[in-house]
């Protein structure tokens, strides 16, 4: 994968199974920059286990916390999947200066479509930044947990969703991302300024 990033001259996030040692295993995101150089790794922090998704019998969560990478072209921060319905880490990217978040993800019709397009966008307009949220298309034998209903789409600072794949597809998605509108919509919505982190104690209480 860093060879194909070097020759396209493209930056590559790469889910993987990582296997840290027997027995520990993460679900982990490579990011590669365009000169095919290793910047590190996101592992999943939130693991589900609903609906066969059974991803705790696999995973141990992430330990590595939210990351940000400077890559050749944006400041690039990674979610997996089940991470997307937790706004808590969505907003640690942000704080920890991501431009872009990608978010792979492989989920099911009738499980969570209908938060598909509600809970991304969400984030970007919370955070002020874009968002390339991947979801895969088609079913998988023999486990057949369901149809993975695609519609890949990107969504810029404003919440809005600027491109999109389609349902039933493979199909690569391409768009342009204007990175001056981050600067304008967060000089326009303060959001990071008028935190108030002191009355949030109840978020990290066990």
């Amino acid at each position: 994968m860093a060879q194909y990033a070097k020759k396209y001259n493209m930056v590559i996030i790469v889910p993987i199974y990582e296997k840290e040692q027997a027995g520990v295993l993460y679900n982990t995101a490579a990011v590669i920059d365009a000169d095919g150089t290793y910047l590190g790794k996101y592992r999943k922090n939130h693991i589900p286990h609903t609906s066969g998704f059974w991803e705790k019998f696999f995973f141990k969560p992430g330990n590595l916390g939210y990351p940000v990478f400077q890559t050749k072209y944006a400041k690039v921060g990674v979610y997996i999947c089940y991470d997307r319905h937790f706004p808590d880490g969505a907003r640690c990217l942000g704080l920890n200066g991501a431009e872009i978040v990608y978010n792979p993800s492989a989920t099911v019709a009738g499980l969570s479509e209908y938060l598909w397009k509600l809970e991304q966008p969400a984030h970007a307009a919370a955070n002020g930044y874009f968002m390339g949220c991947i979801n895969r298309v088609g079913e998988e034998k023999p486990w057949n947990l369901g149809k993975f209903y695609g519609q890949s789409y990107f969504v810029d600072p404003r919440g809005q969703i600027f491109a999109q794949a389609s349902r039933d597809d493979d199909e690569l998605l391409i768009a342009e991302f204007d990175l001056d509108m981050i600067e304008e919509v967060r000089s326009t919505w303060q959001f990071f300024r008028d935190r108030r982190p002191e009355t949030y104690g109840k978020i990290v209480e066990l």
